[in-house]
């Protein structure tokens, strides 16, 4: 596992988790917090293919795998502090969509390094 990907994976991490917070953030205002992370996370997940296509180069699996489980914790660490422990959702913050949202986090990494590779 090369350092460039480590350093990538953790900065390419925090800046899509902080795209993500700032438009929560924005969208507050307008949309209802029942479907906030539905409408955030199309926008997320064209982000994050383009920051995985354009970005980020992995070789292996194993280092597609790692990516999403760096990408995955930022987002569940930064998600309770910066969410849960300010914000203190009234009706809670752990939904369906924010347990897709980290799935999704951890997948895309490993399924779109497995389409890099068969190329």
């Amino acid at each position: 596992m090369s350092k460039q990907l480590v350093k990538s994976g953790l900065i390419w991490g925090f800046i899509l988790w902080l795209i993500g917070y700032l438009l929560g953030i924005v969208l507050f205002a307008v949309v209802s917090p029942a479907l906030l992370g539905w409408v955030i996370m199309p926008f997320g997940i064209l982000i994050t293919l383009w920051v995985l296509h354009k970005k980020i180069n992995f070789k292996t699996k194993g280092e597609a795998i790692f990516l999403g489980v760096v990408w995955a914790l930022i987002a569940v660490i930064f998600d309770y502090f910066f969410l849960v422990k300010v914000f203190h959702p009234a009706d809670g913050y752990y939904k369906l969509d924010v347990y897709l949202y980290y799935l999704i986090t951890l997948a895309l990494p490993v399924i779109v390094g497995r389409l890099k590779n068969h190329k």
